[in-house]
């Protein structure tokens, strides 16, 4: 297993010549390659260990760094472009982790208590929690970074006004919010842009703060906030919003969700869904289905853009922030680290191990494979409401 192991990290440290490693065994035993210092360094604990990872492919190697038996130090963007540059990532999955998968697809029939239970698992996770490393608007989302320096701040407030131009929001329209979290889009775009909007998530712990924070801004005339399935959200809306959440529906409820979304937006409205995506359908990762996301299911590009075509709507803008998102998910883990120990006395030592490879492996899969962050645009049948030209939506804020 050992010299196996050794063969695909030569091979693929040939294939990133920049990045220098070491690997050390259970036994002591250390191996170097690359040049120079080493960026990251490998440690298998236990033989049981490499065993795992060299057998159960990311499962097994999440599950035991999740107990401490692998340890990654360093740099750990150099330790995923090696493990994908090895193949690694695409390879068969093994027997128990294609047991897991499939499992886990049974668990993408998110019928109404299976949603309920499966939104839970992350997002009730508790609101201080988040608040230690998402940025003051509490936007759980990939943000847009309008200049290089910009704080993670700046870039989730810049994103919250892309979305609102790319649906040509007016005073007095009305606005639905698909999957709200903290409300933060609802806020900024009745503050800045003058409607009134419903926003509605599964989520008790995100609802309860998103209707706090509407009455701290003095918006809760024009801002409701319900605890509730997307299915059970009735009324006919200007502007049709969902960011982050068509990740979270299930394969088998694609269609539905769009249908829904047919019978909530006016003729000839405006509407924005933001979603991770992938280029193709992929099989799904069965250690963040298990750990993170249960009954998450990413979309691919193409079967959005078929979904929303069958609907009736009219796609008029595609935009890939692939890049925007590794640096959003770069952001929170620094956050995350700053707050680790404030972390674990709320959970414990494998809650943090968790997230943290949550959150390295989510930037990786969007530096280094096909993991994409899509917003389309679309109205509901064919309308005039969305200019030819995109020039104002890049303009400087006023």
């Amino acid at each position: 297993m050992r010299d196996r192991l050794l063969g695909a990290l030569t091979r693929a440290a040939s294939a990133v010549p920049g990045v220098a490693f070491r690997v050390t065994f259970d036994d002591g035993a250390s191996v170097a390659f690359g040049e120079g210092p080493p960026s990251f360094a490998l440690t298998f604990r236990t033989g049981a260990a490499l065993q795992r990872a060299a057998t159960e492919g990311f499962l097994g190697f999440g599950e035991a760094y999740m107990d401490g038996d692998i340890e990654v130090e360093g740099d750990w963007d150099g330790f995923f472009a090696v493990a994908m540059s090895s193949g690694y990532e695409s390879a068969r999955l093994p027997l128990p982790a294609r047991a897991v998968l499939a499992v886990q697809r049974l668990r993408t029939r998110d019928s109404r208590r299976r949603a309920r239970r499966n939104i839970a698992h992350h997002y009730d996770l508790g609101n201080d929690f988040y608040a230690l490393w998402l940025d003051r608007t509490m936007t759980y989302s990939c943000a847009y970074f309008r200049r290089h320096d910009m704080s993670l701040d700046e870039a989730q407030e810049a994103k919250l006004e892309l979305i609102c131009r790319k649906l040509r929001l007016r005073a007095g329209q009305r606005l639905l919010d698909v999957g709200c979290g903290w409300g933060g889009l609802l806020i900024h775009a009745a503050r800045h842009h003058g409607v009134t909007g419903v926003g509605c998530t599964l989520s008790s712990a995100q609802a309860s703060l998103a209707a706090e924070r509407v009455r701290e801004a003095g918006l809760e005339d024009r801002v409701t906030i319900v605890q509730r399935d997307y299915r059970d959200i009735e009324g006919a809306f200007d502007r049709w919003v969902s960011v982050g959440m068509f990740e979270h529906v299930g394969r088998a409820y694609l269609g539905r969700f769009v249908r829904q979304i047919r019978r909530q937006l006016r003729p000839g409205g405006v509407g924005l869904l933001h979603t991770i995506g992938k280029d193709r359908p992929g099989r799904g990762d069965p250690w963040t289905l298990t750990y993170i996301f249960p009954g998450g299911y990413v979309p691919a590009l193409p079967e959005i853009a078929r979904h929303l075509g069958w609907a009736g709507f009219v796609t008029v803008d595609v935009e890939n922030l692939r890049e925007h998102y590794a640096r959003t998910l770069d952001h929170w883990h620094e956050r995350f680290e700053r707050a680790a120990d404030r972390i674990e006395a709320m959970t414990d030592p494998r809650f943090v191990r968790m997230w943290r490879l949550f959150l390295v492996s989510s930037a990786a899969g969007f530096r280094h494979l096909d993991t994409r962050l899509f917003q389309f645009v679309f109205t509901n049948g064919v309308s005039g409401e969305v200019p030819p030209v995109r020039e104002d939506l890049y303009a400087s804020p006023a």
